[in-house]
């Protein structure tokens, strides 16, 4: 990765009326790097993005991508980038094969290298047995390979994924995370934004959190676990967790936070040997039995929580 600043975002803003959907957010893009926007549905994600790829006007401030003012220069900007929105932009009734070569030739891909661009990119992106299907007969997760090969026609130095993995099975989204990872060892700069932490965690160098369409903090993932290291982790795993239960722990003493999971609780707190035994006889009280309980390093979901005072949940619902 290299240090080159690819994007620089300056006191970007876009409202809408009195709501301020992007508020005052500044930033830079390392060459090669994947940077990511993580925060809940709303956020304003979506909006920065469309007004870095010039769909949406900024109410003020600006952005430099890849040297090109997006408000001086836009059709520049264009030449430059590769954009994947939530919603595809290809043509139902086309082939996966014609779909890409008539992207080529919107992108100005010269006549003779459009057919064998596209199908090297079906071939890079596991399309083969597909080409020749119309777009509206692929899965979801097909889709979703086939519009990211698409906005890499014409080669561009940065690409903007917009929540690529929503709405996609397990193993397709398996599948799309390595695609994304195999396109950055090969130098291509990347954008996306996710409300899936550990997507997140997984793919980006560095993590922009942003909530309410302010950015609370900037920096990769270990050091943004890191803001959080004060904070100890105690997981007990329950055969039931009933909703008086539930009531009871959050108004413990000593207790910072507490997540839960399916049948697992997890606590932040700053005084582990303390509450431990405390947190052991009310849960007995209750009737309940621990199956499991376990000290834990803080993941980035626990920072995050830290960091936002959000409720982790709202960033699994789709």
């Amino acid at each position: 990765m290299k240090n080159d600043n690819v994007i620089g975002v300056n006191d970007l803003t876009k409202s809408y009326g009195l709501t301020l959907a992007v508020d005052h957010i500044s930033f830079d893009v390392k060459e090669g790097e994947v940077f990511g926007f993580l925060g809940p549905n709303g956020a304003g994600k979506t909006t920065t993005i469309r007004m870095m790829v010039g769909l949406t006007q900024p109410s003020s401030g600006t952005a430099l991508v890849d040297g090109h003012d997006i408000l001086k220069e836009p059709v520049e900007v264009k030449k430059t980038i590769g954009l994947v929105p939530e919603t595809s932009n290809l043509y139902s009734e086309l082939t996966a094969l014609d779909n890409l070569i008539y992207q080529s030739e919107l992108y100005g891909v010269p006549r003779k290298e459009r057919k064998n661009q596209a199908i090297q990119l079906i071939e890079e992106f596991g399309l083969k047995e597909h080409q020749d299907k119309p777009f509206q007969k692929l899965s979801r997760g097909l889709k979703r390979r086939l519009t990211i090969a698409a906005a890499l026609i014409h080669h561009p130095k940065i690409l903007f994924l917009d929540e690529p993995t929503t709405g996609l099975d397990v193993m397709s989204a398996r599948g799309l995370r390595k695609l994304i990872l195999d396109s950055k060892k090969k130098g291509l700069t990347i954008f996306l934004t996710t409300h899936y932490i550990p997507e997140a965690e997984s793919l980006c160098d560095r993590i922009a959190i942003i909530v309410k369409g302010k950015i609370r903090i900037i920096d990769t993932p270990e050091n943004i676990k890191s803001q959080v290291k004060e904070v100890e982790i105690l997981e007990v795993g329950l055969d039931r967790i009933t909703e008086d239960l539930k009531k009871k722990l959050l108004f413990m003493e000593g207790i910072e936070k507490i997540l839960i999971a399916e049948n697992r609780i997890r606590f932040q707190t700053k005084s582990i040997d303390q509450v431990t035994p405390h947190i052991i006889k009310l849960i007995e009280e209750q009737g309940a039995k621990i199956q499991s309980i376990n000290t834990l390093s803080p993941s980035l979901e626990d920072a995050f929580v830290t960091l936002t005072g959000l409720d982790s949940e709202l960033m699994k619902i789709d």
